[in-house]
Parts: structure tokens; C-alpha cells; sequence
């Protein structure tokens, strides 16, 4: 309920309530990986928020997540896009170690995020 309720305001493209959703998801399910990645798509875009706090959200919780590639792969474009380059290069490394190397690769050459990365992503 609180994931469907989350996608229909970001489908709305409504970040506070978006954002209030996932704040509520993260407190009542804070081992689900989603509810913080909720939150810090949401933090990215709503009013006030941006990348640096995007970014500050699912860095501080990672290290809970060591499955998960999208969470490294969300923080490889947020530091990217905060012209971290070297720091995101090593948070898109650390994602493809996860595995799926392939298909990772395939999305961040789709990504626009992660452009200024693209030379590097095809050498991989």
C-alpha cells in the first residue's frame, strides 16, 4: 500500500507527498531498500531538496543494502551529476561487483545521469 501510494505521486511528479510516503515507508519498513530509495528520488526533486541531499540519504544507509545495485548505482549518479566523477566511477564499480555487470552497463551508457562517464563505462 505505502509503495503504490508512493508511485502514484511520483507519477503525479507531486515530490512532497512523494517524499512524505517514503519518509513513512523508511520508518515502518527501514530494512526495505525501496523505502530509501524512494526517499532520495523523491529529496532529489522535491522543493528545497537536490542532489547533495539525495545523495546524503542513501549513502547514510549503503553499507544496509550489500545486494542491492541499485542503491550504489543511484548514489554512482548522484555523485556524477555533483561532479564527483571519481567518486561515482568507484560507486559504479562497487554496483557492478554486486553483479549483473551487463546490464548494469547497459543502463548507465542509457543513463544521461551518468554521462560524463560514459567513455569509462564502455571500457569496462
Amino acid at each position: 500500500m505505502l509503495e503504490a501510494r508512493w508511485m502514484i505521486h511520483a507519477e503525479r511528479h507531486d515530490w512532497a507527498a512523494a517524499l512524505e510516503s517514503a519518509r513513512t515507508l523508511t520508518v515502518r519498513l527501514p530494512a526495505r531498500a525501496s523505502g530509501w530509495l524512494h526517499l532520495s528520488y523523491a529529496l532529489r526533486r522535491v522543493a528545497g531538496g537536490g542532489l547533495e541531499q539525495a545523495w546524503q540519504a542513501l549513502s547514510e544507509v549503503a553499507d544496509r543494502f550489500p545486494k542491492e545495485t541499485i542503491v550504489p548505482y543511484n548514489l554512482a549518479c548522484y555523485t556524477c551529476q555533483l561532479g564527483r566523477k571519481e567518486e561515482a566511477l568507484e560507486w559504479f564499480q562497487r554496483a557492478l561487483a554486486m553483479g549483473g555487470k551487463e546490464r548494469l552497463k547497459t543502463m548507465g551508457l542509457a543513463d544521461p545521469d551518468l554521462e560524463p562517464l560514459w567513455e569509462t563505462i564502455r571500457a569496462l
